[in-house]
């Protein structure tokens, strides 16, 4: 099945919004398995809505839609999709009311305008919005399924979750079986290494097919196969994955959804430990990607971000001495920083980084970091030289800093 994306939003051409709606429906849409070739931004001008929907429905089994659903003037998408499918808006009452009562229970009036998100093209399914008062759309064009969702990504994404991805799936498989992939997650070599390793995997393989995902410093391989049943693709994916494992050992450290922060929590909770970060120059990265999962709390004690040097020494207690020998930007600067967050914090294991993210350098040349990872069985530092911006540099070493605190904790780090 091949799926396109639009999104709607003069905003977005702008520049004014960053459409990072487009990276998390590629995202998933990728680990669902299903294809995807096309994404494209139109701004909010019925003429020019109607025309890129019309292309779209013309070479795409799917097309989903974001934004331009919403109650104001310049929300256009429903009267664009009318007028590439030809049909009427109709106006669901039903709908009405319950918008009704959703102002109503929280205590206000509804504007008038909002009675415009209980109209739809004639025939479109409504898909349930949990999150907000725009529903989302769905109806056949042609050959095409469109979709039509908000633009607000709390809103949407939990829509195409429990209602995009499944239905399509459905079809998908009512098309010719079923689409199983298997994602196996990476660390520790680039990209091209990684294709070199495993490359004629993706050259000689049609069923399953082999795909690479690079992001935040973690290379994904997707294995996807289609088959008459999910029993059955699972064992065509079978002995791909074995031998992407084999040839890259230990580089794999997680499949599916089992995201490097999970990992890190779980090892802490397993051994009864409790978790401390001190950040200098990724500015609370580490901790707050700790923290986006939920019961991490039970892990967790806490962080410091201790930019200053000052604050190095006051919070932290790192020794002056060590500040004035070897630098801020220095393994026993990172290592002093662990111990203190540890010492600071009551926690049983700390990861500290310090480094310079740039644009200017700081010491070492930009892009140079260094992290850190103590626990009761040992300590460590490690020095890195990021390529790329600031943000680049500070989202490779948070990446790279819970990894190594992965190491420390099963211990691997300490026997290398």
């Amino acid at each position: 099945m091949n799926v396109e994306v639009l999104a709607v939003g003069t905003e977005l051409l702008l520049g004014q919004i960053v459409n990072g709606n487009a990276a998390d429906l590629g995202g998933r849409l990728a680990a669902a398995g299903l294809d995807h070739y096309r994404q494209g931004v139109v701004g909010d001008n019925i003429v020019r809505i109607t025309a890129a929907i019309t292309e779209a429905v013309g070479r795409a089994d799917a097309l989903i839609i974001t934004g331009g659903i919403g109650p104001t003037q310049d929300d256009l998408t429903r009267e664009a999709i009318c007028a590439a499918a030809g049909v009427p808006m109709d106006f669901a009452a039903d709908y009405a009311d319950h918008l009704r009562r959703w102002w109503q229970a929280r205590g206000r009036e509804m504007p008038a305008t909002n009675l415009r998100q209980a109209e739809h093209p004639r025939g479109a399914e409504l898909i349930p919005n949990a999150k907000g008062t725009a529903p989302g759309l769905r109806l056949r064009v042609g050959e095409c399924w469109v979709f039509a969702l908000p633009g607000v990504p709390q809103e949407m994404l939990p829509m195409v979750d429990e209602h995009v991805i499944p239905f399509l799936l459905g079809q998908a498989g009512v098309e010719g079986g079923v689409l199983v992939s298997q994602m196996l997650r990476t660390w520790g070599e680039s990209e091209s290494r990684i294709a070199e390793i495993v490359g004629d995997l993706y050259d000689t393989n049609t069923n399953p097919t082999l795909a690479f995902l690079a992001s935040g410093g973690e290379i994904k391989l997707r294995v996807t196969a289609r088959a008459a049943t999910p029993a059955a693709a699972a064992d065509l994916i079978a002995p791909v994955e074995a031998e992407i494992r084999r040839r890259l050992g230990r580089l794999v450290f997680a499949t599916g959804a089992d995201t490097i922060e999970r990992i890190v929590l779980r090892l802490c909770a397993e051994r009864g430990w409790t978790l401390a970060t001190a950040e200098s120059a990724t500015g609370g990265l580490v901790s707050a990607a700790l923290t986006s999962v939920p019961g991490s709390s039970e892990v967790v004690r806490g962080g410091i971000v201790a930019y200053h040097p000052e604050l190095k020494t006051g919070l932290l207690g790192v020794d002056p001495a060590i500040l004035d020998g070897f630098g801020l930007v220095s393994a026993e600067t990172a290592l002093a920083m662990a111990a203190g967050a540890r010492r600071a914090l009551g926690a049983d294991v700390a990861v500290a980084v310090t480094g310079s993210a740039g644009p200017d350098a700081l010491e070492q040349p930009v892009g140079t970091m260094v992290i850190a990872v103590e626990t009761p069985e040992g300590s460590r530092a490690r020095v890195s030289r990021s390529p790329g911006d600031r943000e680049r540099v500070r989202v490779y070493t948070t990446t790279a800093a819970l990894h190594l605190l992965r190491l420390g904790l099963t211990g691997e780090w300490w026997s290398r």
